[in-house]
């Protein structure tokens, strides 16, 4: 399946913000579940303001017949990054270090229902992707989400899982996994 692929900057996010908060609910509410502050539109909101406001946000918006049907979204990490500080193990300094330029995070990735298993994912990640001019990009990932089948899929797309963290306290402890950018 092809997917009409829209890139997003941060100027963009007023025209595209409704959209992702209504597949975020969509996605994470009905589809999953999943309940709890953390899971709220008005904190995914607030996460979503506080990425975009960084230099270097960017996203894709996967449509078919004008539908969207996904997206995804990420920031590069600067020199005053939060990112490695919650790691439950902390990782060598020389790996931890960034510029802004060194490692990208892919803070979200989530695809309708209708559309999952049919390769959109990886279309709207590899999109994501060929825009980033960074070495490398890390996510995190719920590791019992799917029972363990939405980690086994980034592994399948060349992650590897570095440790674990837990970002926010009412957040799940995350795997933290990396790949190169282009690979």
């Amino acid at each position: 399946m092809t997917v009409d692929i829209r890139q997003a900057t941060a100027q963009h996010l007023p025209t595209v913000r409704q959209a992702i908060l209504d597949i975020h609910a969509e996605v994470r509410h009905r589809d999953f579940g999943l309940t709890g502050d953390f899971y709220s539109v008005e904190r995914f909101d607030e996460r979503l303001s506080m990425y975009a406001s960084r230099p270097g946000w960017s996203a894709v918006l996967g449509y078919e017949g004008g539908e969207p049907l996904g997206f995804c979204f990420g920031v590069p990490l600067g020199p005053d990054t939060k990112w490695w500080a919650s790691m439950k193990e902390p990782l060598a300094e020389d790996f931890t270090r960034e510029d802004g330029k060194r490692t990208v995070a892919l803070n979200e990735i989530v695809v309708r229902k209708p559309w999952r298993g049919s390769g959109v994912a990886w279309q709207l990640h590899e999109a994501w992707l060929s825009q980033r001019t960074e070495e490398r990009v890390t996510l995190l990932v719920n590791p019992t989400a799917g029972e363990g089948a939405v980690q086994a899929v980034y592994e399948a797309w060349g992650y590897r899982k570095i440790g674990e963290q837990q970002p926010f306290p009412d957040s799940p402890i995350f795997a933290a996994m990396m790949r190169p950018v282009q690979q």
